[in-house]
């Protein structure tokens, strides 16, 4: 596939990165020249120095012939207009654009093929935000992600001595969990994965990925980790665009303080959020955060646009008492770095967090959602089965049957049951499908239109998988 990425910043390098791997013929677009060298440095791609809304820079960069293009700039004018230029005169199939400003959900009609022409849109800062979001409801999880709309949730831990689980084979989870069923994903034991079968047993520090109906997956947290105390109070460090939107969003349920070092936009921030006290300060003063009780915090969330501020003002509040820290960091080796080293509890790559949406776009065969994990050195992707079973591998076949690449493990099944409900909406009734879970057995058959949940502990094995439930030309 021939893809044009347009910005070298961070979401749109890890997205080349992502996608440069797998074959596909990259070209990224950026006015800074010293993003580009260091982007060709690392990666095999082509490089475009200019405006990516110019014409003769996109031609430059190969829109004649692009399959898709996918436009990350800072600028939200910039990535509107690209999309515009592309599909009026180049004709590029598809196009997804990166749109910061929250005015633009107000006015989908903006986007259609008659305006901007974007066929996807996202917004990066949004869903860290939805992500932290989640983290704050499962206090003791260093991920939380979800597929099929929610029905089905990912939540990886870190098993702790005394755990209901540790010394334990997985065998021995449905005695422990006799009407709930629940899948141990993966797990990861000094960094190195190893293949869950019933005999194995979970060890203290284990990194578990554990999957389960959302509906479950509370009470199975329980059995791998002891619960920790809901989060009722929390310091935001940052009143930028991630650190408002979250500051809004929790603010009538949890007692939030934001801290800002810009009087003026700290004294903007005050006049939008109802709830939320804000203060003018350094998230890396040792007084301010004293003065504020930080001993009594509950979770203390270092959101700025610097991660080396991040990284001191977490680790300061660690230090003073907070029972739970998390940091934003862009550069991946210091996430590796920071995380779980007695300083952060979670270390977040804003650019790795959000670029799922943009991954499930791009890759072959019907993903229906793409989440990256261990630092975007694994895979999550729920694939949807179409065709039969002359036509699609998977279809038709035990799981048992299927030639799945090592290191990938079909955990789960989102089925269509046939069966609906009636709702109603403004008195109108209107009929739901019902859909049912089904964690995935050595016996379990899939069916077509399933939603199947595929682990893969490496990126490597992610094209591989895809093949396996592409559908072949005879089916058309």
């Amino acid at each position: 596939m021939k893809i044009i990425i347009l910005g070298a910043g961070q979401v749109g390098s890890s997205v080349a990165e992502s996608l440069v791997s797998e074959a596909n013929d990259i070209t990224v677009v950026d006015s800074n020249t010293a993003y580009l060298n260091a982007l060709q440095e690392r990666l095999d791609l082509r490089v475009v120095s200019g405006n990516g809304a110019s014409p003769s820079v996109l031609e430059a960069a190969g829109a004649p012939d692009a399959d898709l293009l996918i436009a990350v700039t800072q600028s939200d004018q910039t990535n509107l207009c690209a999309c515009r230029v592309a599909k009026t005169l180049f004709n590029v199939p598809t196009r997804i654009a990166r749109l910061r400003a929250a005015d633009y959900e107000a006015y989908p009609e903006l986007l259609d093929e008659r305006n901007f022409a974007v066929d996807h849109s996202i917004c990066p800062e949004q869903i860290v935000t939805d992500y932290i979001r989640k983290l704050i409801e499962f206090p003791e999880a260093l991920q939380v992600l979800e597929f099929a709309d929610g029905m089905v949730t990912m939540i990886a831990v870190k098993a702790f001595e005394g755990g209901l689980l540790v010394g334990k084979p997985l065998k021995s989870i449905p005695q422990r969990l006799p009407n709930i069923d629940a899948r141990v994903a993966a797990i990861f034991r000094r960094d190195q994965s190893i293949a869950p079968t019933g005999d194995t047993v979970i060890e203290r520090g284990d990194e578990v990925f554990i999957l389960a109906a959302t509906t479950h997956i509370r009470k199975v947290m329980t059995e791998l980790r002891r619960m920790d105390k809901p989060i009722r109070s929390i310091i935001v460090a940052g009143g930028g665009n991630i650190g408002y939107r979250l500051a809004k969003a929790i603010e009538r349920n949890v007692n939030v303080k934001l801290i800002e070092r810009d009087r003026q936009r700290a004294e903007t921030l005050a006049s939008q959020l109802t709830r939320a006290l804000v203060l003018h300060g350094d998230s890396t003063d040792e007084a301010l955060l004293d003065s504020e009780s930080i001993e009594e915090t509950d979770m203390f969330l270092a959101l700025t646009n610097d991660e080396e501020d991040n990284i001191m003002s977490a680790s300061l509040a660690k230090q003073m008492g907070a029972r739970r820290t998390l940091a934003l960091i862009n550069r991946k080796s210091y996430v590796e770095l920071v995380q779980g080293a007695g300083r952060i509890d979670i270390a977040i790559s804003p650019a790795l967090t959000s670029i799922g949406q943009l991954l499930a776009r791009v890759r072959r065969g019907d993903v229906a959602a793409v989440h990256s994990l261990r630092r975007g050195a694994a895979e999550a992707l729920e694939l949807v089965a179409h065709g039969d079973a002359k036509h699609c591998k998977v279809i038709g076949r035990r799981i048992e049957e299927i030639d799945l690449p090592e290191g990938a493990t079909i955990s789960a099944i989102v089925r269509n049951t046939g069966k609906s409900r009636t709702e109603y909406k403004e008195l109108v009734p209107y009929e739901v499908p019902i859909f049912e879970v089904i964690m995935a057995h050595h016996d379990t058959v899939i069916r077509a239109e399933d939603h199947v949940i595929v682990f893969c502990t490496s990126k490597k094995l992610v094209a591989k998988v895809e093949k396996l439930f592409q559908v072949g030309w005879g089916f058309f």
